[in-house]
């Protein structure tokens, strides 16, 4: 019996196509759809001697922690406007590893615009920030894991709180520890109880956190540590922009999430120097009032201006009537006349009732426009259903979102403020390797 088969040609044309076929897509077959369970978020800037060693440590941690999922976690490098070699070393990683990617910002925005850049593309149902320096030590990501879990450390984890126990009895803050298991947490920040910093970076950081702690109520031992863990369902309802990253586990906690820390071994920085000075205390207070502001009264703002109005403007009436009161008395008896005009008290009364009445008409136009942002939001919230993009949370690279010249655009960003300009991407699939890709995402905050 004869088969019906094709001729040589039409043979040797598939066979190319097929051919063709299987060399386009080679990397994507090798790279694994499986959604990661972690994403370690490391923002850099000038960072180029510590990236090989901090990736190699991340890959080798990740993955006892993962067992054995191999693709069960991501790594995101951010360029934050590096000078030197940083983007080319972080290319190179993404290169030689599928789990890396690399997002290259067009300047330096500052660690929030950068962290946030992370988020946007973090997929793991975990998601780590921690600094390029090596200061941060990834041996500890397994006892974030168990503090988020509510466990005690177990394996190398354990061995690690025995030898820390040895030296700070304390150990975890009682946020986290009680009698050695406590409920899930949702955010877990790092205490730096010992630091291997310059005096004049560590007191002013302590005063910062001592202010912070008691403005807002969330009692944390360092606010300002990068390193931190959070479920990915809290980074969906946080905005960042400025210099708000100090203070997500205070944003997290205005929303009911659970906020714990536990304590984590510094190290002194091997390479590079430190990006911050003096003059970030400056903006950590204006930032903070800013955030105590937005906390308590972000759906209120009259609760809290207003309240300073009509105190102010209740001093200023009972100055005036008490200063009536004793014009008519001294004009009625003896002794000297008082004259009101010649009477400091009379102005300040009189700036006091100003002050207080333009206080609440302050707060009822901030509660206009709260009302109006809030209409606002819902509509945009609809269109921001839509199917993700490459920066939207748990986004993809999807034909329809690369151009052919192998770049992918952002412009669909799910975000609510996007105060940074992506430049170039890394890893995201074979479209963006060596870091020919390019994105952007148009400020709006």
């Amino acid at each position: 019996m004869i088969e019906n088969t094709p001729s040589d040609s039409t043979a040797a044309e598939d066979v190319i196509t097929e051919g063709a076929s299987v060399e386009v897509s080679a990397r994507d077959q090798a790279i694994p759809n499986r959604t990661p369970e972690l994403t370690i978020v490391v923002p850099a800037m000038n960072e180029e001697d510590s990236l090989a060693t901090l990736h190699s440590r991340l890959v080798d941690v990740c993955g006892a922690a993962c067992g054995e999922a191999a693709d069960a976690f991501e790594i995101v490098f951010i360029d934050d406007g590096s000078t030197d070699s940083t983007w080319e070393r972080m290319v190179t990683l993404s290169e030689g590893d599928y789990r890396t990617k690399a997002i290259r910002l067009r300047r330096n925005f500052g660690k929030a615009a950068a962290l946030s850049a992370g988020f946007s593309v973090a997929r793991g149902d975990i998601v780590f920030t921690m600094d390029a320096d090596l200061q941060d030590d990834p041996d500890e990501i397994p006892r974030f894991l168990s503090a988020l879990s509510g466990r005690s450390d177990e394996g190398a984890g354990a061995a690690q709180e025995d030898a820390r126990t040895k030296k700070t009895p304390a150990g975890e803050s009682a946020a986290y520890r009680s009698d050695r298991f406590v409920s899930t947490l949702d955010v877990v920040s790092g205490w730096k109880r010992v630091r291997h910093d310059p005096w004049h970076k560590v007191l002013p950081s302590r005063v910062f956190n001592a202010l912070v702690s008691g403005i807002t109520g969330v009692r944390l031992h360092d606010h300002n540590c990068g390193f931190k863990a959070y479920r990915r369902e809290v980074l969906a309802e946080l905005d960042l922009y400025g210099e708000r990253h100090r203070f997500i586990p205070v944003l997290a906690a205005a929303r009911g999430w659970k906020v714990g820390e536990i304590e984590v071994q510094h190290h002194p920085r091997a390479h590079g120097k430190s990006k911050y000075g003096l003059s970030r205390l400056g903006k950590g207070f204006l930032d903070l009032m800013s955030i105590y502001l937005l906390t308590d009264y972000a759906r209120r703002p009259l609760h809290l201006i207003g309240s300073a109005g009509l105190v102010s403007f209740g001093l200023g009436t009972l100055g005036l009537l008490y200063l009536s009161a004793m014009w008519v008395i001294t004009r009625l008896g003896e002794g000297d006349v008082l004259h009101l005009h010649s009477t400091a008290i009379f102005y300040y009364c009189i700036l006091a009732i100003l002050f207080g009445a333009q206080c609440v008409l302050a707060g009822l136009i901030a509660e206009l426009i709260v009302s109006v942002s809030a209409a606002r939001d819902r509509s945009l919230r609809g269109l921001q259903k839509g199917p993700g993009s490459v920066f939207s949370p748990g986004g993809v690279f999807s034909p329809d979102s690369v151009c052919s010249s192998g770049s992918g655009t952002a412009s669909n960003l799910a975000l609510h403020h996007v105060s940074y300009s992506v430049s170039q991407i890394a890893g995201f699939g074979d479209r963006s390797v060596g870091g020919g890709g390019k994105a952007s995402a148009k400020a709006t905050g």
